[in-house]
């Protein structure tokens, strides 16, 4: 099964390198794809590694999800809101990460979404990504990528060219498989996120080692 698949593509902390985790839920494999193409975009990035987690086999990773230093966020949009899928998801963090001593308190985070309208109400979902990640006390981490698309010159071709800047935005027709949706320069935007995550991680990890570092010189 692909889910399965993806569950134990482990790539993990060995060799000095930095673990992203992308946790995702996709109910027709749209939003599927945006999570793959953020993993890629982990990947292009020397001293990354990415871990793709379905939220269906959440359970089994909730130990990886600690070794990550950042966790990359993903759902569809329904309604304005994330899927039920991942609310669940979102809701048994409470047990398994919070009452536990908030273990990913100082991780970074991320987000991305994809609804069949090209706003849909997506903002509303990055926005409610950013506060569960706020009441882990992780990080934030925005997309900074300009919008495309709002010129004369533009095109539906651009990189975020649905205009989101807290997170990657995708839009998927409703009478479109995942072969054609989302499009191209979709795909795009999210490969950027899983970069700039990947490359803000690794300034996090050095800077703490450096750090740790110059307190055991002084001391």
């Amino acid at each position: 099964m692909a889910a399965a698949e993806d569950t134990m593509h482990t790539l993990g902390t060995g060799g000095g390198r930095t673990l992203i985790a992308i946790v995702y839920h996709s109910a027709y494999g749209h939003t599927r794809r945006q999570a793959e193409a953020v993993r890629s975009g982990v990947q292009d990035i020397d001293g990354a590694e990415a871990l793709l987690v379905p939220v269906e086999h959440v359970e089994q990773n909730w130990d990886r999800l600690m070794d990550a230093e950042a966790l990359i966020f993903g759902t569809p949009t329904y309604m304005g809101a994330a899927s039920a899928a991942f609310k669940a998801f979102q809701e048994a963090t409470s047990r398994a990460v919070m009452a536990k001593g908030y273990r990913w308190k100082d991780k970074l985070a991320a987000g991305f979404t994809n609804s069949g309208a090209h706003a849909g109400d997506k903002l509303s979902t990055l926005v409610q990504l950013a506060l569960f990640a706020a009441q882990h006390g992780m990080h934030w981490v925005n997309l900074d990528l300009p919008p495309g698309n709002n010129s004369a010159s533009g095109s539906e071709a651009d990189p975020n060219r649905l205009g989101f800047w807290l997170g990657a935005g995708a839009q998927s027709n409703t009478d479109e498989g995942v072969d054609t949706a989302p499009p191209e320069s979709d795909l795009a935007t999210a490969r950027h996120l899983g970069q700039r995550v990947a490359k803000t991680a690794l300034q996090f990890v050095r800077g703490r080692d450096a750090a740790s570092a110059a307190v055991r010189a002084a001391s």
